[in-house]
C-alpha cells in the first residue's frame, strides 16, 4: 500500500541538535499513523548552509517542491511562528489539507483503524 506524504512543520528552536531529536520523533509518530513523513529540517539540515544566500533560497525552493508533492501539511506545537503561518498559506493555496497529529489520529480511529502510534 502505498502511504500518502506528510509535510512536518514547526516552529522550530535554535538549538539544532534539540530540534534533530523532536523532528525525528515527530517524524516517527506520522510515519506510525500511516504516512512518509517529509521533514526538511532532518533532510536538508546536514548539508546545506543557510548561511550561504544562494543556499538558503535553493533550500526554500526544495522545501516549496516538497511541501507542493505533499499530501498533508502536519502542524506540530502550538506556537505559530511566520514559517509555519507560511507552510499553511502555501498547502491552502495548492488545496493541501492542513491538520496535526491528533487530527490525522482521530481520522484513522473515526475509520474504525487501530491508533498506531507508539
Amino acid at each position: 500500500m502505498k502511504r500518502p506524504l506528510s509535510y512536518i512543520t514547526a516552529s522550530w528552536g535554535v538549538d539544532p541538535t534539540e530540534n534533530t531529536e523532536i523532528a525525528t520523533k515527530y517524524s516517527r509518530k506520522v510515519f506510525d499513523a500511516g504516512y512518509n513523513p517529509i521533514c526538511p529540517i532532518l533532510m536538508l539540515s546536514n548539508f546545506m548552509d543557510d548561511g550561504i544566500p544562494q543556499e538558503h533560497k535553493d533550500r526554500q525552493d526544495i522545501e516549496l517542491d516538497y511541501l507542493r508533492r505533499s499530501n498533508v501539511l502536519v502542524v506540530w506545537g502550538s506556537r505559530i511562528d511566520e514559517v509555519v503561518k507560511n507552510d499553511i498559506a502555501i498547502a491552502e493555496r495548492y488545496r493541501i489539507p492542513a491538520t496535526t497529529l491528533s487530527g490525522i489520529l482521530t481520522v484513522l480511529k473515526h475509520h474504525g483503524q487501530k491508533n498506531p502510534t507508539r
